[in-house]
């Protein structure tokens, strides 16, 4: 263990450089103070400039009425260009091959219309086991959509780390075992419940050499990670912006096509919005689609919900992806050091240790069993401390670079001292 744990949270928020973004957020309250607010891995705070920036549109609404799609401050017809090369930045792609739309499970379904193409020689789709239930849904689905059976043609790679992490020596023994039955392999970039983060790389590298076409869900990856998705090679993604992208609620999805991909004539559910820009408005009958991942699109752009975005991806702009990304491993860092240091006896760490296999989520399983595990949340929730609970007995806390400091951290292992004090616990 290193000696970060011996360093005063006041010091480290002192030398924060990125210290005046959390002014830029707002904090819920708990009494008198401010939350210890943990949980942008499910959903994300409010940047403060989001209510001026809905105003703007319902002002420009009602001024302008139709007449805002070409005189806004922020006109509508073209108004999804412009968060495309902040979503470019954050999924390390070309700005041809990002689009904001739709919703994460609803882009996965559109997606894998043209991306999982199932034969009766190779129908299958390879995923975590343990992944999300949308994710299992969704698979499940499509297998059986096409006429397959999810029993046979889902495939699960198992945990085999401790803790319930999966080694890429798993993933690849499940291709050179599945390869020549798998159409698509569907992999997360962070596992939802273990924190555990995932070479895109080396993953489409070894799907692709087994012939399947590879697509990732981002969800907990996007704006907490340095992704590159163009380098990784990877066929297709999309990700949510309503976690570390503080998009707000619902927020609008994010959807990644390959350049290779740019004018594919792969079958796609098709839409007004996705037909060629140069002759959209000539209402013609057959389906022209755009270049690029806009070709994917089906409908107008929902301003008010690209609005909040907007105004988050200036705020990674300013802030710096790289920036961003060193403060992270170090608040994470103080967060793992400090519950080895002072409370091995209370929390296990499911995460993997290393920086490169996990963003700034930690999985803690609290030692005793759900019934203790449940009573510490309670407890913490109670303080005004709030990360989220994953059953069967496992506390989520992801300290966020834009807005929680060091301080946030030395509060929540205070309280967890606090908690498991009294006589009965486990500590």
């Amino acid at each position: 263990m290193n000696d970060l744990h011996t360093i005063p949270a006041e010091r480290l928020d002192a030398d924060d450089a990125l210290a005046s973004f959390r002014d830029q957020f707002l904090i819920p309250r708990h009494g008198d103070g401010e939350q210890a607010y943990f949980c942008g891995n499910s959903l994300g705070l409010q940047p403060r400039g989001v209510r001026e920036a809905l105003l703007q549109e319902l002002d420009d609404w009602a001024a302008l009425g139709v007449e805002a799609h070409f005189h806004g401050k922020h006109p509508w017809m073209p108004y999804h260009n412009e968060v495309r090369d902040g979503l470019a930045h954050i999924a390390g792609a070309e700005p041809s091959e990002v689009v904001a739309m739709n919703s994460l499970t609803a882009n996965l379904h559109l997606l894998m219309v043209s991306f999982y193409r199932p034969t009766a020689q190779r129908p299958a789709i390879l995923m975590e086991a343990g992944a999300f239930p949308s994710d299992q849904y969704a698979m499940a689905s499509q297998v059986r959509f096409h006429g397959f059976d999810p029993a046979t043609d889902v495939i699960e790679v198992q945990p085999d780390e401790a803790n319930g992490t999966i080694s890429m020596a798993a993933i690849e023994a499940a291709l050179d075992q599945h390869g020549h039955r798998i159409a698509l392999v569907m992999w997360p970039g962070v596992q939802y419940r273990t924190g555990q983060a995932f070479d895109l790389k080396e993953i489409t590298r070894l799907a692709h050499a087994k012939g399947c076409v590879v697509g990732f869900d981002l969800a907990h990856a996007a704006g907490n990670l340095p992704l590159a998705l163009h380098d990784s090679g990877a066929d297709f993604a999309a990700w949510c912006s309503y976690k570390y992208l503080n998009s707000g609620p619902g927020a609008v999805s994010g959807a990644f096509v390959h350049a290779r991909h740019a004018t594919s004539d792969r079958p796609r559910f098709a839409g007004w919005w996705g037909h060629d820009q140069a002759s959209r408005f000539r209402m013609g009958p057959q389906f022209q689609p755009t270049p690029g991942a806009d070709g994917w699109q089906l409908s107008n752009p929902p301003i008010l919900a690209l609005a909040p975005l907007r105004v988050s991806l200036d705020l990674f702009s300013r802030a710096g992806l790289p920036a961003l990304r060193a403060k992270s491993e170090k608040l994470t860092a103080y967060l793992e050091a400090q519950v080895l240091a002072r409370l091995p006896n209370v929390l296990e760490i499911v995460t993997p240790t290393q920086p490169e296999r996990r963003g700034c989520q930690l999985s803690l399983r609290v030692r005793g069993g759900r019934d203790q595990g449940r009573a510490l949340f309670d407890y913490l929730v109670a303080q005004g401390i709030v990360g989220d609970w994953r059953e069967p007995d496992v506390i989520r806390i992801s300290p966020v670079p834009l807005y929680n400091r060091f301080g946030d951290v030395s509060r929540f292992i205070a309280a967890v001292e606090t908690w498991s004090a009294p006589a009965g616990s486990v500590a």
